[in-house]
């Protein structure tokens, strides 16, 4: 019987306990660490900032729920992995062994890259449910005020999807209380221009996307560094194609809400050959590290590299579709080595993005994600905000009752014209 420890319970590491435990039975184990009992459905926490969802509409108990499947559970959190002695150091003093590791932590929230960024200093976050509530509770007190938002994506960002579905759903709702005239909006962000979203662009998503900042009247900043952010003052480095400064901005602002830079957590960081400068996990094209060939990764803590570099620093993002397409490659070339047979499944690492924009939607697919691609697509409609609801209650669900049937996936592909996710 071998064991299978699965570090970390969000998206990608609860997807990856259930298919796991599926696909390989009662014949070998499967248990899940992470640092919360509770799994959080991180896309959703936009609305949450905005009183449109309440935290516990996006909270899942996990125990209970990887209980009734068989699989056990720790929230006691992994301080360092040693992978040259198969074992997890845990935040409890104790010691958890393996025989196979998938990494799953998601992203080091790197506030602390620039002076005032953050929760604890003078910008709000979506990255996490807490931070949302935070948002939220600052957000009830701006509406009644009103005053300059400044959102976006600072230098080093590789999720921008949720800096414009944030830009959005803060214009629909100001709109819904009558109140946006006296909010003016400012998007600051890295990217080289609107709609580069850290994949150069998908389809038309460049015109698509300024067209509706200029039909909601909001104003952008590209090539963008935040140097620094005092309270209620944000200072910017405006830069050319070189990377050079070419402007400087003080942007006063009574509400902002800027993502941060990931990196990967502390516990695996500064393992050699296990992770990049960064601390993302390393991987080969079967999602298993090169050097410790007993270790799989997916999700967000994925080192992927930019195939073209920006004048300012832009990471590449990673989608709830693809995660799941990494998820069931790995799942395959784990049973596979199981048997005694090499690894031959591959993730297709497509994009497939619903954006929210609070009363509508875009949908962005790019197949494969970094260009030159098979396909690009990009459209707009009411659709893509029923399809995102949708997807919600669809995941919850599959978090609560470990359901792995695809249907939903099946649907939304077919929505968009492809037959299916890999």
């Amino acid at each position: 019987m071998a064991k299978i420890v699965v570090m970390g319970a969000g998206i990608g590491g609860t997807s990856m306990a259930y298919e796991l435990k599926e696909a390989l039975g009662k014949g070998h184990q499967v248990k899940v660490i992470s640092d919360s009992p509770e799994f959080q459905f991180v896309p959703s926490n936009p609305w949450l900032a905005v009183s449109w969802r309440r935290p516990k509409d996006l909270v899942v108990d996990l125990a209970p729920c990887f209980k009734r499947k068989n699989i056990e559970f720790s929230a006691v959190g992994v301080k360092r992995l040693h992978p040259d002695s198969n074992s997890l150091e845990l935040n409890d003093g104790t010691t958890e062994n393996y025989d196979y590791l998938v990494i799953a932590t998601g992203p080091r929230l790197a506030f602390d890259e620039i002076e005032g960024l953050g929760p604890d200093g003078h910008t709000q976050s979506v990255c996490h449910v807490d931070h949302a509530v935070e948002a939220n509770d600052d957000w009830e007190a701006f509406v009644t005020e009103g005053g300059p938002i400044v959102v976006g994506a600072v230098q080093g960002a590789s999720c921008f999807g949720p800096a414009y579905e944030f830009a959005f759903i803060m214009d629909s709702d100001l709109r819904k209380r009558k109140v946006r005239n006296s909010v003016p909006m400012t998007y600051v962000t890295s990217e080289p221009y609107i709609g580069h979203m850290g994949l150069d662009g998908v389809g038309d998503s460049k015109t698509l996307l300024e067209s509706e900042f200029r039909e909601r009247h909001i104003e952008w900043i590209c090539n963008a560094k935040v140097t620094k952010v005092e309270k209620g003052l944000m200072h910017v480095s405006e830069c050319d194609a070189s990377g050079e400064e070419i402007k400087t901005h003080q942007l006063p602002f009574n509400y902002s809400m800027m993502l941060p830079a990931f990196t990967g957590v502390d516990a695996v960081r500064d393992i050699p050959e296990l992770t990049n400068p960064r601390g993302f996990i390393v991987i080969d094209e079967h999602n298993r590290n090169p050097r410790y060939q007993n270790i799989f990764s997916v999700g967000v803590c994925v080192a992927i590299a930019p195939k073209k570099a920006t004048p300012v620093p832009t990471g590449v993002p990673k989608t709830g579709y693809m995660i799941e397409s990494m998820v069931k490659a790995t799942v395959e070339n784990i049973g596979a080595d199981l048997a005694g047979k090499p690894a031959t499944a591959k993730a297709t690492w497509n994009a497939i993005c619903l954006a929210d924009m609070g009363d509508t939607g875009a949908a962005f697919v790019a197949l494969p994600q970094i260009p030159p691609r098979n396909v690009t697509w990009a459209r707009k409609g009411k659709w893509v905000h029923l399809a995102k609801i949708a997807f919600e209650k669809y995941h919850l669900r599959k978090v609560r009752k470990g359901d792995t049937d695809p249907l939903y996936e099946r649907w939304i592909l077919k929505q968009m014209g492809i037959e299916k996710l890999r």
